[in-house]
């Protein structure tokens, strides 16, 4: 991975760990259910902002990049295993 990406990914799950804390935080003040549910939507926001950043690298490094970047961690791929990884690694992204 990327340091670039790497730096974002830590920013992003600080920022989510935070939401969590806030909502923990919230329902044990018993605040009102709506605020909660607002907050709630804010980090399923999060981890789906998330989830496209590590989606977007893996695509980027792994699937596409390995032949520009020689990436140890990824494996050559013909197109065929290439749109393979693809479907499966949708298939997990979107359960």
């Amino acid at each position: 991975m990327k340091t670039i990406v790497q730096d974002d990914a830590r920013k992003r799950l600080a920022r989510i760990a935070g939401q969590v804390h806030g909502i923990q935080k919230m329902v044990d003040e018993e605040r009102y259910c709506v605020d909660i549910l607002t907050q709630v939507s804010a980090l399923r926001a999060a981890l789906d902002q998330f989830g496209v950043l590590m989606l977007s690298s893996h695509l980027e490094d792994c699937v596409y990049g390995h032949d520009e970047h020689g990436d140890e961690n990824c494996k050559a791929m013909s197109s065929q295993e290439r749109l393979d990884e693809i479907k499966v690694t949708l298939n997990r992204f979107l359960k």
